[in-house]
């Protein structure tokens, strides 16, 4: 799966870092990001990580978070 964070709309709250700690961080803007470890050669996340990213884009107050794929 593609995980998109819209960099306008991410405020840093930090609620993606605390629901899925394998996949997201914050940056030195404070702002989400995917981790490199989570993403693959093609810069997808794996499968085994969907349940944890889905909250965290049902649970970011911004909406800032996508998942395509």
């Amino acid at each position: 799966m593609r995980i998109t964070i819209d960099r306008e709309l991410c405020e840093g709250n930090a609620v993606c870092e605390a629901l899925a700690p394998t996949v997201f961080d914050l940056d030195e803007k404070a702002q989400a990001r995917v981790i490199a470890d989570a993403k693959d050669a093609d810069g997808e996340v794996g499968e085994e990580h969907r349940v944890l990213v889905e909250r965290a884009v049902e649970s970011c107050p911004r909406l800032a978070i996508t998942v395509s794929g």
